[in-house]
This record gives structure tokens, sequence and C-alpha cells, in this order.
């Protein structure tokens, strides 16, 4: 067998800085999900209902559907390094106020203004992590920083739990502002210094922009809220399912969040290992898997080796798709890319804010928490048929389109890009 050049191996090599990034998602994921394991005793300490407190979750996603293209638009011309460190400082000083909050209202608001924080550093981060290596890597570098939000889940997550029912859920808070110090600790040390364009090659916002004029962009956009939706329309309320449906134990929550982030992790990195390969199969297969997840979850939610099973097999199912979900939309809007980023972020986040609210709703009605499954999977089936109109679209046309150009990007330099969804058909 022959030996790799020294060239290839440089080649497949993802930069240091890329996973500082994933460690610094770390962090920000961890405060993003792990009210899905603290809403019992935040709802008992606020005095609220579970489904008002299930409201913090789609407060965070609120901010960062607004923060991720506001933040993105507003730090387009400042250096990247020194808007991640200033994001990650806000990040932190959020999950103080959390901790301190005296009252549901000021935890509310701890947590949308930590999500604009956290969306801006997303998009940001993103658009650094796809710019450190080559065209056909990029599934795989956003493969690395989704990677840290599976980790997140594993251990940010269940350990939130924990301190949560063994020290009260602010200790959650700031273990993870110690977290973001950490993070910002390494994007200091790590992350490449960069000065802003001021010539020809400046970014332009109004050139950006142009990336929303194709409808392939917004089928891409669809696809991922969709996916995110579907499964955060579970996810918010796992907890509660296995406690109240499933019959478990309150202490067995923090070991079943464990297990959705474990499955999150192999997810993560089998599909950002053939997602550049097979892009729309990667898609495709992951959301459709989810949807017969979720549907499974549903009929058998009051078995607990079902529902245990089962949350493993979402996390693997929903987190095998975020890469190429990611790299599609860098793929559509390459000259465009820190709001590619922040787009597919909101995108991300908007259904992270319907899929919590719509289980939310449902649980009002009385309905239950199987009816909560069944949402995500009317959700996740409708993401099936977007992103299968999406490939129709996409071979229909012979190649995606790189439709927002600048001075950066000849057109030269877009013909002489791969553009790895050309290999899915």
């Amino acid at each position: 067998m022959p030996s790799s050049s020294p060239a290839d191996s440089a080649r497949s090599r993802m930069p240091l800085a890329v996973y500082v990034l994933g460690l610094s998602v770390f962090a920000l994921g961890t405060s993003e999900f792990m009210l899905s394991g603290l809403l019992q005793p935040v709802a008992r300490d606020m005095g609220v209902s579970i489904p008002t407190a299930g409201l913090l979750i789609s407060a965070f996603a609120i901010g960062m559907v607004v923060g991720a293209p506001v933040l993105a638009a507003a730090t387009l011309r400042l250096p990247r390094r020194t808007t991640l460190m200033a994001l990650l400082a806000a990040f932190g000083l959020g999950q103080i106020a959390g901790a301190l909050a005296p009252s549901y209202g000021v935890l509310f608001a701890s947590r949308i203004v930590s999500a604009l924080a956290c969306a801006g550093f997303w998009a940001v981060g993103a658009a650094v992590a796809v710019s450190l290596v080559p065209v056909n890597a990029r599934a795989k570098a956003m493969a690395v920083m989704v990677g840290g939000l599976s980790i997140a889940n594993i251990a940010g997550v269940p350990a939130g739990a924990l301190l949560g029912q063994h020290a009260g859920w602010r200790a959650a808070f700031w273990a993870v502002a110690g977290l973001s110090a950490l993070g910002l600790v390494g994007v200091v040390a790590l992350v490449p210094r960069t000065e802003v364009p001021t010539g020809d090659d400046r970014p332009r916002l109004r050139a950006e922009l142009r990336i929303y004029r194709d409808r392939q962009v917004w089928l891409a956009l669809a696809a991922t809220a969709l996916s995110g939706g579907a499964v955060f329309c579970l996810f918010s309320y796992l907890g509660p399912l296995l406690t109240d449906v499933a019959g478990l134990d309150e202490s067995w929550v923090p070991t079943v969040l464990a297990l959705f982030g474990v499955g999150a992790l192999l997810g993560t990195v089998l599909g950002g290992r053939i997602a550049d390969a097979h892009l729309f199969g990667t898609m495709l297969g992951g959301i459709s898997a989810s949807t017969v997840v979720l549907s499974a979850l549903a009929l058998t939610a009051h078995s607990a080796v079902a529902a245990v099973t089962l949350a493993l097999l979402l996390g693997f199912t929903a987190f095998f798709t975020a890469p190429a979900l990611n790299a599609r939309m860098f793929n559509l809007a390459g000259a465009a890319p820190t709001l590619a980023g922040a787009t597919n972020t909101s995108a991300f986040n908007i259904g992270n804010t319907v899929g919590p609210w719509l289980g939310g709703l449902v649980i009002d009605l009385g309905w239950g928490y199987p009816a909560v499954a069944w949402t995500g999977a009317a959700l996740a089936g409708t993401g099936v048929v977007t992103t299968a109109a999406a490939m129709r679209l996409h071979r229909a046309a012979g190649a995606s389109r790189v439709i927002a150009t600048s001075a950066a990007h000849s057109p030269a330099d877009t013909e002489a890009a791969p553009d790895p969804s050309r290999t899915t058909h």
C-alpha cells in the first residue's frame, strides 16, 4: 500500500484553531441545552410550570435567531479573533447574571443576552473554521465544531443536571461561566490573529446579502430549521417524559442525557466523514432516520428500555446530519461565509424555538408527552420533503451556484473551488 506524502498529510490535518473553536462551542452548547435536565428544579424554585420553564430554552433560541445575522452584519469588518474574544466574554457575563437571577423574568432576560453572544460566536467561529481548511474539508471542520456541541450533550448537560440535583441549578450556571473563561483563554492563545481587509477585497454587506436571492438557500435553511425543531421539540421535554411516562427515577435523567450525547458524538463523527462526498444522502438519510426514531418513541414511550435506547438513537440521527446541513449552506454561499454561518445558525434556532414551543403547546392541551414525539416526527417528515425538493432542484441545475461574489472571489476562483455537493448524485 503506498504511503501518503507529506503534502497529503498536511492537507488532511485539521488546524489546531478549529479544535479550539470546538472547545469553546462545548461551553456554549452546555448552556444552551443544560436546561433540558434542569426544568424541574428551575420550575420549583421559580414557582412556574414545566412548560413555562421550557420557554427558557426557547428564549435562548430566540436570542440565537436574532443575534446571529445581526451580530454577523455588525462585526463583518471587525477582526474575527477580537470579535470571538468579546463575544465569549459577554457570554460568560450572561451566565453569571443567570446564576444570580432573583426571578424568572431576570433569568429569562439573561438567557436572551447569553444567546446573543452565543449566536455571534457561532456565526463568526464557523466562518473562521471553514476559512482555515480546503473547500472539500468544510464538513469535517464543521464536524469538529458540532462535535463540541455533541460533547456538551455527553458531559456538560448531564453534569449540569447532576449539579442541579445536588448543588442547585444555579451551580450549573456558575460552572458554564468557568468553562467560557477557559474557552476565552484558548481563543486568545491559539486562534490566529487576522486583520480586516481594507482594499477592494474588504467585506461588503450588500454583496453578502445576495445569497438570499437563491431559492436553494431558503430550502437549505428550511431543512436546518425543521431538522432542529423536530429533535428539540422532544429533547426539551425528555426529562419529564422519562420520569412521568417511562417511569424512570429522576436520578436517571443525567444518564439518559449523556447517552443522547454519546449518540450525538457518534453521529457527528460519522456524518462529518461522509458528508463531503455524499451531502444529500447524508441529509436525507439522517432526517428520515430521525422521523422513524421519533415515531417509534411516541409508540413505545411507556417502556423505559425503549425510551432510553431511542434517546441514544435520536442523538445519533440528529447530529449525523449537522455537518452536512452546515456544509451545504457554505457551498451555496461561499463568498458570504459570515452571513452563511449566521443564517444557518438562525435557522437551526428557529427550529429550536418553534420545536419546544410546539411541545409545550401539546402538553398544555393535555395530549401527553408521547404526543410531543409525534409532533417532532411530523416536523422531521416535512424536513425530508424539503430536502428532497432541494436535491431535485440541485440535480436539475447541474451544480450548486455560488451567487454572492465580491472582489475577493473572482469567477476564476469560484470555478476552481470544487463543490462537494456535486458528488451526491
